[in-house]
C-alpha cells in the first residue's frame, strides 16, 4: 500500500522562502507581542516603521521552517520562545534602537471594563464638555463632586475613580469614555531579539525609554563626583579638577603667608 505524500501548497513554499530570505538579510530579528491590537493601529504603526523594519505575522509552523533552513544555532532560541498574536520585525536597526522605536510609536487607549489599571485612574477637576442630564448621577454614583458653569458640568475636585491594581468598573470605563480619557496605551510590545551580527539573544528587550534616562541621570551624578576625587581627567571632570586645584592653591598660599607672618612676629619678639 502507497504512503500519501503530503503535498506542500505553493502559497506556503513561497511564504517560506521570502522568509529565509529576510532572515539571511536582516541584523535584527525582533519579536512582538500584538495581543489586542486593533488592526487600525497595527496598520498605522507599519506605516511609521516603513523604511526602518519588515514586519511579518507568519504562522508559527512556517517561521520555524524558515528558521530550520537558515541553520543558524541562534535561531532557535527565537522559535522556542513563540507564542500565540506576535509580529516578527526584520530590521538592519540595533536591537534597542528597534525596540525604542516600538514603544515610541504606541497610541493612547480607552478603558475597557474588566481592564486592570496600571496606575490610580483619576477624573481631574476642571471644565468639562458635558451637559447636565444623566451625566449628573452617573458622575456622583462614582463620587464625583460637580458643579455647573455655563450650562456644562465642571468637575469641582479631583477623584480617583480606579486604583491601581484594581478592575475597571463598567461605570468607571463609561465615564472616562466620555471625558475622553485615554489612560492606556497600544501598539507592538517587544519581547526579544536575535542581534545576528553579533549573534546576541535579548531574552527581554521591552525598555523603558524614561526609565532608562532616569538611571542614566542618576548613574552620571554618582560617577561625575567620584571621577573628580580620585582625580581622573575627562571633558567632564576637567573643569571641576581646575576650579579643585584653585581652591587647594588659594588655601595653601593662605596657609604659606600665615606661616610666614607668626615667624616673622616670632622673630620681632
Amino acid at each position: 500500500m502507497k504512503s500519501k505524500t503530503t503535498v506542500i501548497p505553493e502559497s506556503k513554499k513561497n511564504a517560506v522562502k521570502e522568509l529565509s530570505k529576510l532572515i539571511a538579510e536582516s541584523k535584527t530579528i525582533l519579536v512582538a507581542s500584538i495581543k489586542n491590537l486593533p488592526s487600525s493601529e497595527f496598520q498605522d504603526i507599519g506605516k511609521k516603521l516603513r523604511g526602518k523594519a519588515i514586519i511579518k505575522v507568519p504562522k508559527k509552523n512556517l517561521i520555524a521552517r524558515a528558521i530550520d533552513e537558515s541553520k543558524e544555532e541562534k535561531l532557535n532560541l527565537v522559535k522556542e520562545n513563540l507564542k500565540d498574536s506576535f509580529a516578527v520585525l526584520f530590521s538592519n536597526l540595533d536591537s534597542f534602537e528597534l525596540a525604542g522605536e516600538l514603544l515610541k510609536n504606541k497610541s493612547p487607549a480607552k478603558a475597557k471594563p474588566g481592564q486592570i489599571a496600571e496606575e490610580d485612574l483619576e477624573i481631574p477637576a476642571g471644565p468639562t464638555d458635558l451637559t447636565p442630564g444623566p451625566a449628573i448621577s452617573e458622575l456622583g454614583a462614582l463620587g464625583i463632586q460637580i458643579q455647573i458653569k455655563a450650562g456644562k458640568i465642571e468637575i469641582a475636585k479631583a477623584k480617583v475613580i480606579t486604583k491601581k491594581g484594581e478592575p475597571i468598573s463598567q461605570a468607571a470605563a463609561d465615564m472616562l469614555g466620555k471625558l475622553d480619557i485615554k489612560p492606556f496605551t497600544v501598539g507592538y510590545i517587544p519581547l526579544f531579539a536575535l542581534d545576528k551580527e553579533n549573534k546576541v539573544f535579548y531574552s527581554e528587550i521591552n525598555i523603558n525609554p524614561e526609565e532608562a534616562l532616569n538611571n542614566l541621570i542618576e548613574a552620571y551624578g554618582k560617577a561625575l563626583p567620584f571621577a573628580v576625587n580620585i582625580g581622573y581627567t575627562n571633558s567632564e571632570t576637567i573643569k571641576y579638577l581646575i576650579g579643585k586645584a584653585a581652591i587647594q592653591e588659594k588655601a595653601l598660599t593662605n596657609k604659606l603667608s600665615h606661616s610666614s607672618t607668626e615667624s616673622t612676629e616670632g622673630e620681632k619678639n
